[in-house]
């Protein structure tokens, strides 16, 4: 069994590499309450990422199965191999002249922390986004975590705690992304997860993507981006606005 995927196929992935200095290697899983614990109390878990792009695929999601009964079966075997990997890949990417890095949480939430991984390999950047904000703060130098904003109403404790740090807070937006969130500045933040990292005090802005299902859903994982036109004008169609780009009329209703 292989754990990392080392080929960049992730579209983000691919985008935050690209012209910098950084070769990027992730891990995918396929979450849980065990993997992912907050996934019920952001209600998150039905327009989860696990099934958009590749996640699609019946091969894609066995693997990603796979991977994660061995870690919830034999976490040791789990973290040896994951090890090997490592070290592997980190050996490859110096002799081509890239610093190594790393995503293990692409869509799980583990505190690798916990079990020694980024502090055995301290010339490595690890950076995952995680809903847990004890870790924020608590993490190895190596190690960066943006917060994942969601606005069920029992996560808003863990909201409330990571908005008293300086950790940079994601939050997907339908119909583009407003100026502010949060009393923050909004950043694009689909164009590089590595330029994300350093932002600092930002709400890092993700468009929502996907197709009509998905731009429909009333999951509080969700904003509604509160400077679109959209919400003022029943008669405007988002789903235009967000995926077809194809504009839109305003006819405001007497």
């Amino acid at each position: 069994m292989k754990l990392l995927n080392t080929n960049g196929s992730n579209t983000k992935i691919m985008k935050s590499q690209k012209g910098t200095e950084y070769k990027i290697a992730s891990l995918s899983l396929m979450p849980n309450l065990q993997i992912c614990p907050a996934q019920n109390l952001a209600q998150c878990k039905t327009d989860c990422l696990v099934s958009a792009g590749r996640g699609r695929m019946n091969s894609v999601s066995k693997s990603r199965q796979s991977k994660s009964d061995l870690w919830l079966n034999d976490q040791s075997q789990f973290l040896d191999l994951l090890e090997k990997e490592i070290k592997a890949f980190e050996k490859s990417c110096h002799k081509i002249g890239k610093a190594p890095c790393f995503r293990l949480n692409t869509i799980s939430d583990i505190p690798f922390e916990k079990f020694g991984i980024p502090q055995l390999f301290t010339d490595c950047l690890f950076y995952d986004y995680t809903k847990l904000p004890a870790r924020l703060g608590r993490t190895p130098e190596n190690y960066k975590l943006m917060f994942s904003y969601s606005a069920a109403p029992g996560y808003q404790n863990q909201v409330k705690a990571a908005l008293k740090t300086d950790v940079p807070i994601s939050a997907v937006f339908r119909s583009g992304l407003p100026k502010s969130f949060l009393s923050r500045q909004v950043i694009d933040g689909d164009l590089s997860d590595l330029k994300n990292l350093y932002a600092g005090k930002v709400i890092v802005g993700l468009k929502l993507k996907g197709g009509k299902s998905i731009q429909n859903s009333k999951s509080p994982f969700i904003v509604d981006n509160p400077d679109c036109p959209a919400q003022r004008y029943p008669t405007c169609n988002p789903q235009n606005l967000a995926t077809a780009k194809l504009g839109y009329i305003l006819k405001e209703v007497a």
